[in-house]
């Protein structure tokens, strides 16, 4: 029998990575059209060079902020980090309601970027420090396939709702849902707060106990 149950932190970072991805899947696959049709002077150039932007930069800043949260061991600022990221990325979503220029557009993938890379470095450190002992890889593979079935099922609703009702509807709807993933994060920051010193207890504790065996 397979058994899928998560603890509370792993459940709450999967619905909000969930909930995230499922909004910003609306937009992804149909982001190029909307460049060409409702940005001035948008082209297949001006889609690429947004693409590199937001890749490029992403790719520039994951491991340096990924190796100063690691400095800091601590997972108030993993969090600090997540929900920041997740903050910045999720409004950047309605400034795209007002982009008419490529640079528009530049800017604000460039801000896209900078909240992804903080929330992927602050997301993967308190996943992997609050995993389930021995389902690594299950849990894992679940954050992979709820984000999969969420972006694959908005993909299609995206495209309808731009279709019906403009691409303003989509972006608004993406920054709720986008806000909505950030809010579900705060119902582990105080189960965060209460183990950030667990471990240096129990390793205290063990040390102690050690200690006193090899005197005895």
């Amino acid at each position: 029998m397979i058994k899928l149950k998560v603890n509370k932190i792993i459940k709450f970072l999967l619905i909000s990575d969930l909930i995230f991805w499922t909004g910003w899947g609306l937009i992804s696959p149909i982001f190029a059209v909307f460049i060409i049709e409702k940005i001035h002077g948008g082209d297949a150039l001006v889609v690429g060079v947004t693409a590199a932007i937001y890749s490029g930069l992403l790719a520039l800043l994951r491991v340096p902020m990924g190796l100063y949260l690691d400095g800091r061991s601590s997972p108030k600022a993993d969090f600090a980090f997540t929900s920041l990221g997740l903050l910045i990325a999720s409004t950047v979503s309605f400034g795209f309601i007002f982009a008419t220029q490529p640079w528009h557009v530049y800017v604000l993938q460039a801000v896209h970027s900078v909240g992804l890379a903080m929330n992927f470095s602050g997301f993967s450190g308190l996943f992997t420090r609050n995993i389930d002992k021995g389902r690594e890889s299950t849990e894992q593979g679940i954050d992979s396939t709820v984000v999969s079935i969420g972006t694959a099922v908005s993909a299609i609703a995206g495209g309808w709702i731009v279709l019906q009702f403009g691409y303003p509807a989509v972006f608004i709807l993406v920054g709720i849902l986008g806000l909505l993933g950030w809010a579900a994060l705060f119902f582990i920051k105080d189960d965060l707060e209460r183990n950030s010193g667990h471990g240096l207890y129990f390793n205290f504790k063990e040390l102690l106990q050690k200690g006193l065996d090899n005197r005895a």
